[in-house]
Protein backbone atom coordinates (compact mmCIF):
# COMPACT_ATOMS: atom_id res chain seq x y z
CA UNK A 1 0.00 0.00 0.00
CA UNK A 2 1.07 3.54 -0.77
CA UNK A 3 -0.44 6.59 0.85
CA UNK A 4 -0.26 10.00 -0.81
CA UNK A 5 -1.03 13.34 0.82
CA UNK A 6 -1.15 16.52 -1.23
CA UNK A 7 -0.75 20.05 0.07
CA UNK A 8 -0.13 23.54 -1.23
CA UNK A 9 -3.33 24.36 -3.07
CA UNK A 10 -5.18 27.60 -2.63
CA UNK A 11 -6.43 30.78 -4.24
CA UNK A 12 -4.06 32.81 -6.38
CA UNK A 13 -4.42 35.62 -8.90
CA UNK A 14 -3.67 35.26 -12.59
CA UNK A 15 0.08 35.30 -13.11
CA UNK A 16 0.81 34.07 -9.62
CA UNK A 17 2.60 30.96 -8.41
CA UNK A 18 1.93 27.99 -6.19
CA UNK A 19 3.91 24.95 -5.21
CA UNK A 20 2.12 21.68 -4.61
CA UNK A 21 3.65 18.91 -2.54
CA UNK A 22 2.84 15.22 -2.44
CA UNK A 23 4.23 13.18 0.43
CA UNK A 24 4.33 9.42 -0.10
CA UNK A 25 4.41 6.82 2.66
CA UNK A 26 4.00 3.09 2.95
CA UNK A 27 5.51 0.77 0.34
CA UNK A 28 7.35 3.58 -1.41
CA UNK A 29 10.03 1.22 -2.70
CA UNK A 30 7.44 -0.06 -5.17
CA UNK A 31 6.87 3.34 -6.78
CA UNK A 32 8.06 3.66 -10.37
CA UNK A 33 6.54 6.86 -11.66
CA UNK A 34 4.79 9.71 -9.94
CA UNK A 35 2.69 12.41 -11.43
CA UNK A 36 0.19 15.17 -11.03
CA UNK A 37 -3.22 15.12 -12.63
CA UNK A 38 -5.97 17.70 -12.52
CA UNK A 39 -9.71 17.68 -12.89
CA UNK A 40 -11.78 20.77 -13.54
CA UNK A 41 -15.54 20.76 -12.89
CA UNK A 42 -17.41 18.54 -15.36
CA UNK A 43 -14.19 17.57 -17.13
CA UNK A 44 -12.09 14.43 -17.14
CA UNK A 45 -8.98 13.98 -15.09
CA UNK A 46 -5.91 14.78 -17.20
CA UNK A 47 -2.20 14.34 -16.76
CA UNK A 48 -0.35 17.55 -15.92
CA UNK A 49 3.17 16.26 -15.37
CA UNK A 50 4.98 13.07 -14.48
CA UNK A 51 8.43 12.03 -13.34
CA UNK A 52 10.10 8.65 -13.42
CA UNK A 53 12.28 7.14 -10.72
CA UNK A 54 15.23 8.15 -12.87
CA UNK A 55 14.12 11.76 -13.05
CA UNK A 56 12.76 11.91 -16.58
CA UNK A 57 9.83 14.29 -16.86
CA UNK A 58 6.83 14.70 -19.09
CA UNK A 59 4.40 17.63 -19.30
CA UNK A 60 1.06 18.39 -20.83
CA UNK A 61 1.42 20.90 -23.66
CA UNK A 62 -0.77 23.38 -21.78
CA UNK A 63 1.69 23.69 -18.89
CA UNK A 64 5.06 23.39 -20.63
CA UNK A 65 7.31 26.26 -19.70
CA UNK A 66 5.15 27.22 -16.73
CA UNK A 67 5.07 24.14 -14.47
CA UNK A 68 7.98 22.09 -13.15
CA UNK A 69 7.74 18.68 -11.52
CA UNK A 70 10.50 17.48 -9.22
CA UNK A 71 11.05 14.84 -6.59
CA UNK A 72 13.05 14.62 -3.38
CA UNK A 73 13.71 10.94 -2.85
CA UNK A 74 15.11 11.54 0.63
CA UNK A 75 11.80 13.07 1.69
CA UNK A 76 9.63 10.78 -0.45
CA UNK A 77 7.99 13.89 -1.83
CA UNK A 78 7.08 15.10 -5.29
CA UNK A 79 6.56 18.78 -6.03
CA UNK A 80 4.77 20.72 -8.71
CA UNK A 81 5.95 24.29 -9.08
CA UNK A 82 3.31 26.26 -10.94
CA UNK A 83 4.16 29.68 -12.33
CA UNK A 84 2.30 32.14 -14.54
CA UNK A 85 -0.98 30.61 -13.47
CA UNK A 86 -4.07 31.14 -15.59
CA UNK A 87 -7.78 30.83 -14.77
CA UNK A 88 -7.90 27.69 -16.90
CA UNK A 89 -5.48 26.06 -14.47
CA UNK A 90 -8.26 26.04 -11.87
CA UNK A 91 -8.91 22.44 -10.86
CA UNK A 92 -8.45 19.84 -8.18
CA UNK A 93 -4.91 18.55 -8.47
CA UNK A 94 -4.28 14.90 -7.66
CA UNK A 95 -1.02 13.15 -6.94
CA UNK A 96 -0.52 9.74 -8.53
CA UNK A 97 1.95 6.95 -7.83
CA UNK A 98 2.42 4.06 -10.24
CA UNK A 99 3.79 0.83 -8.80
CA UNK A 100 3.42 -1.14 -12.02
CA UNK A 101 0.32 -3.21 -11.40
CA UNK A 102 -1.81 -0.42 -10.01
CA UNK A 103 -1.92 3.27 -9.37
CA UNK A 104 -2.51 5.08 -6.10
CA UNK A 105 -4.15 8.46 -5.76
CA UNK A 106 -4.20 11.20 -3.18
CA UNK A 107 -7.40 12.96 -2.18
CA UNK A 108 -6.53 16.07 -4.14
CA UNK A 109 -5.89 19.72 -3.44
CA UNK A 110 -7.88 22.58 -4.94
CA UNK A 111 -6.17 25.27 -6.98
CA UNK A 112 -8.23 28.31 -7.87
CA UNK A 113 -6.84 31.02 -10.14
CA UNK A 114 -8.82 34.23 -10.16
CA UNK A 115 -8.93 36.52 -13.18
Amino acid sequence: QVQLVESGGGLVQTGGSLRLSCAASGSIFQIRHMGWYRQAPEKQRDLVASITSGGSTNYADSVKGRFTISRDNAKNTVYLQMNSLKPEDTAVYYCNADVGWRAYWGKGTLVTVSS
